[in-house]
């Protein structure tokens, strides 16, 4: 059951979505959010302390059903690596890209250093994604599945050669948001090049070949 506390919290939550929905970040404000919500800003303030740290949580809340389903292609427990890390970059690149989270990806751009922003952003979202992501690369490597690397570094590269060919379109807002298409071409691309560094040789070959085959 929530606390009187926990059920205010998520009022302003709602009632913050809603106002960010109609208005738009830039247009929305402090002030406004309190006279939808009733009471004053020093209530408000307590709960969160910039318009940007309420934007954050409104934005995490609203993609966090689909965080959850895309660390969940994680958890096949099947001997496919190549084949779990395509529907797993699938289901990434469509959450990377949904409306929600290339929002909160541009206000960090601009707002990341202020107000521990950059930091609270990290720990809801890509601090548990990483740790699913590096369980994952360390069960590869037990089952020889994939080839023995710092698994560190192996995260790195996949999520880079994931997001290689859409990034620019991102940082420089020229090109729509990705089809799906593209997002299934763009990932067999990156698991393609990845299991050809990481897989172990029956792995890398057969599965290579397979999605060389569809692409």
């Amino acid at each position: 059951m929530r606390t009187k506390t926990e059920e205010k919290r998520q009022a302003i939550i709602d009632v913050a979505a809603a106002t960010f929905g109609e208005l738009g970040f830039e247009r929305t404000s402090m002030s406004e959010i309190c006279t939808r919500l009733g009471g004053s800003k020093a209530t408000l303030y307590n709960y969160f302390p910039s318009k940007e740290a309420l934007f954050l949580e409104v934005m995490f809340q609203a993609s966090e059903a689909d965080f959850q389903n895309t660390m969940l292609a994680l958890q096949t427990g099947n001997d496919d690596a190549a084949q779990t890390l395509c529907n797993f970059g699938q289901r990434f690149l469509g959450l990377l890209y949904s409306p929600e989270v290339m929002a909160v990806r541009r206000l960090l751009v601009s707002e990341g250093g202020r107000a521990n922003i950059g930091q609270r952003c990290w720990d809801m979202g890509p601090a548990r994604g990483n740790a699913a992501i590096n369980a994952f690369l360390q069960q590869g490597i037990e089952r020889s599945l994939l080839r023995r690397a710092d698994t560190e570094v192996m995260r790195h590269h996949l999520l880079a050669l994931l997001e290689a060919e859409l990034l620019p379109r991102f940082m420089f807002q020229h090109l729509p948001a990705p089809t799906a298409q593209e997002i299934v071409l763009c990932t067999e691309r990156a698991v393609d090049a990845f299991m050809r560094v990481y897989g172990t040789s029956g792995e890398t070959q057969g599965k290579s070949d397979s999605i060389r085959k569809s692409l």
